[in-house]
Formats: C-alpha cells, structure tokens, sequence
C-alpha cells in the first residue's frame, strides 16, 4: 500500500485496538516502529511512512490486539522514574509496586550505609529503583530464574548502578548467611486456579512469578517463615500482595513474631503492602 502517513497508521491502529488505552496503546506502538517519540508523531502526522515501517508498525499492532502485552512488544516499561527493559522473562513492573519501593524507602536513611535484599527481583524494578534513590544503600537482587537476573543485570548496567548486586536463588534461600537491615518482595500471590491467569496480559507473563499455590500464599508463607534468619535486629520486612490478602499476610507476620505490624493501602484503597518490624528482643 502506497500514500501511507503517520495520521492512516494511527487512524487503522486504533480501530484495531478497540478500549480505553487503544489510542495511546496505538501511540506508543508507533512510535517504537518508526523509532519516534509521540510529539514527533503529533508534528508530523500528515508525513509519508516508508512501506518497510509501516509494515513493522502493523506487525507491532496485531500483536497488541492478539492480547501480547505492549511492555513486551516494545521491548520497555517505565517504573518509579526508571525506563526499565522487560522481557517474557520477567514480569511486567506495575504502578501499584510503587507503593512497596516508596514505603521502602521511608526506612532506609540518605546518609547511611544500610543493607536491602530484593527477593525475586525479575526486570530489577524494586531493588533498582532503591538503589537510585539511595545511592549509600547496597542492595542484593535475588531471582530464582538466571534469565530474569540477566534481564535486571543489563537494567543496572544501563543505568549505571554501583550498588546493586545479584544472587541466584529461590527466595531466602539465596541469601546465604547474610543479614539485612531490609528485605522487600513482590512474590507471586495469585491463585493457581484464577482464570484471570488465563485472560489478557497475563496469559504472556511468566507464571512462577504470578501464581503461588491454592491460595496465593505459599511464597508469602517461605519468605515470611525465612525473614527473620536474615533481618538484622529491628530489620523490617515488606511484601506485596493481592488486596484481599491483608489479614491472611497479617497473621503469617505475627506467628513469625514479627512486631509492628502494619498494612498500606495503594492509590485505589485496596489492601497492598504488608510489613513488620524483626522484634529487638
């Protein structure tokens, strides 16, 4: 097809992706198939696209529309001011694992040296970002998977980071003898049995990093149990987890005899970080 602009590439793409997002999903896509930003797109939108990249645009929107996640088709998603490469290796870094890394970093000070483990660190989303805003801080990435450390690796290469550090391993277990003035996670906490593990995005993301046992819970329970053998006196830990989990989360904090136990709530109200304080006693 000849006569081709930006503006009939945008036009055909979203009607192909029908929903809320599909204009800016059709942006974005564009963008990454012409190597162009969306104010680009915007000033030249009555320009002619060359038939070879008009034709990765389209190949880019059928396989938005066949349900394959944007992150994964261009190759990147932004987290906590961070553009963070992402692979089917990895799960995809979410707005609401914000909260986590923010309440994080309220127990980590500027000026000191302090020790945090990331624990399943997939892209590097959490401990990367801590490692940014606290640049004093050492931070151990953990990862059972060696192709998410390889992803989350070349994240800090990219970014420069000096104080990050990687260990392979099934959650504490990767931790070997070391202590921590902090622990954080996002485990996996859906149902095995959820259909939407079977919908959507979520059909394309890796599901050891989705779904944990009957209920959600059984990485949650391992690194709850384990925490304390690796948390300096006073060291805090804290887990994300589904928004009808808090008072399940709560109780596996307390007969772990964790103290200063306490639940945050994310942007839309819902039940989201769980975290208690390793007893001095």
């Amino acid at each position: 097809m000849t006569g081709e602009t930006v503006c009939s590439l945008l036009a055909e793409a979203q009607a192909a992706l029908s929903g809320d997002e599909g204009r800016g999903e059709a942006e974005l896509l564009l963008g990454h198939a012409l190597g162009v930003d969306r104010a680009w797109l915007i000033a030249h939108r009555d320009d002619a696209v060359a038939p070879a990249l008009a034709g990765q645009a389209r190949c880019c929107v059928s396989r938005r529309a066949a349900g394959e996640p944007v992150a994964y088709i261009v190759g990147h998603r932004g987290f906590h001011a961070l553009d963070l490469a992402v692979t089917p290796d990895v799960l995809i870094p979410r707005p609401e694992t914000e909260l986590l890394v923010d309440l994080a970093l309220r127990h980590i000070p500027q000026s000191e040296k302090v020790d945090i483990a990331d624990l399943g660190t997939g892209s590097g989303a959490i401990a990367l970002s801590i490692a940014t805003a606290r640049a004093r801080a050492r931070v151990l990435a953990t990862d059972a998977s060696a192709a998410a450390l390889d992803v989350a690796r070349g994240n800090a290469q990219r970014l420069g980071l000096r104080n990050v550090e990687f260990a392979q391993g099934d959650w504490c277990a990767a931790l070997a003898t070391r202590r921590f003035n902090l622990i954080v996670s996002n485990p996996p906490y859906i149902a095995a049995s959820d259909p939407h593990l079977r919908q959507n995005d979520l059909r394309f993301e890796p599901h050891a990093a989705l779904a944990s046992g009957a209920d959600g819970l059984d990485a949650i329970r391992i690194i709850v149990r384990d925490a304390p053998t690796h948390l300096e006196s006073g060291g805090w830990l804290l887990l994300e987890h589904g928004f009808d989990q808090g008072t399940a989360v709560r109780s596996l904090f307390e007969e772990s005899g964790f103290v200063e136990i306490s639940t945050a709530r994310d942007l839309e109200g819902r039940e989201r970080v769980s975290g208690g304080v390793k007893s001095r006693f």
